[in-house]
């Protein structure tokens, strides 16, 4: 896999885990209603975990481009 298509993928599954991560939290901390997982504090760890794990791929992709 070549370098743009590298970067694009983990630009994209940074995203979604971010998106996903916070959803989750939200979830969790009782501040988006209407799931089985609202008001469950251990949807809110997995989702605060899930969120990182997102920022720390979207470094990874905008710091991949950098390189000569």
């Amino acid at each position: 896999m070549n370098s743009s298509a590298a970067r694009f993928a983990l630009t994209i599954a940074g995203a979604l885990a971010l998106l996903m991560g916070l959803i989750f939290a939200g979830q969790g901390a009782n501040l988006i209603p209407g799931s089985f997982m609202t008001g469950d504090p251990t949807w809110l760890v997995v989702g605060i975990i899930l969120a990182v794990v997102g920022v720390v791929l979207l470094v990874v992709a905008l710091r991949r481009g950098r390189r000569p």
